[in-house]
């Protein structure tokens, strides 16, 4: 699954694209609250998109909530079918682009995906407060493939349409309804890198 995405949002686009979706930006943000890397791994900080009054903040979170016990690993992507998450923290991720491997073997084909058309991404998330000294955290969501995804993953990220940012954050829409996968061509695939057979 995606254990590693892009952030190459620049300030600018991300100002056009609130601003085109009449969504608030609070006054005290800036550039430095959205650091771009060229990948985001498993418990690096990140920017994430979440509710704050009535505008959207960018908030720098852990990538991946911490194990729910003493055998699990870190939650990085958590499966979004057949449940609800009216009393979650939903969050967005943005990301310029997000990554599936494929292959048996090290190293494996990288396959990077961007949505078409558009300038940056946002993935659904989910947030959680920082107990003791952690920093709060989040997580993706997740759904069966899309024909874009289905070559290379027999699960996807779920990747948002703009118009559908603030009804992820707000709940506005059923989650069936947001919580799915794009059709087909929505997004572009390259590979960065070939594996090793």
């Amino acid at each position: 699954m995606c254990n590693a995405y892009e952030q190459h949002v620049k300030w600018v686009e991300y100002c056009k694209m609130m601003q085109a979706l009449e969504l608030g930006i609070p006054t005290h943000q800036s550039e430095r609250d959205l650091p771009e890397s060229d990948d985001v791994r498993i418990n690096d900080m990140a920017p994430v998109m979440r509710a704050a009054s009535k505008d959207i903040e960018l908030a720098s979170m852990n990538f991946s909530f911490p194990p729910s016990g003493a055998k699990g690993g870190p939650v990085f992507n958590f499966r979004s079918e057949g449940r609800s998450f009216a009393n979650s923290n939903r969050c967005l991720v943005p990301a310029s682009a997000f990554y599936e491997f494929t292959g048996r073997k090290y190293p494996k084909a990288k396959h990077r995906f961007t949505l078409a058309n558009a300038p940056f991404m946002a993935i659904a998330g989910l947030w959680r407060d920082g107990q003791g000294n952690q920093p709060p955290s989040f997580t993706m969501l997740t759904t069966e493939p899309g024909p874009d995804v289905e070559p290379y993953h027999n699960r996807q990220v779920v990747v948002l349409w703009p118009q559908d940012w603030a009804a992820w954050i707000h709940l506005a829409k059923p989650e069936a309804e947001l919580l799915r996968p794009l059709p087909a061509g929505s997004l572009e695939v390259e590979t960065v890198r070939q594996g090793s057979d």
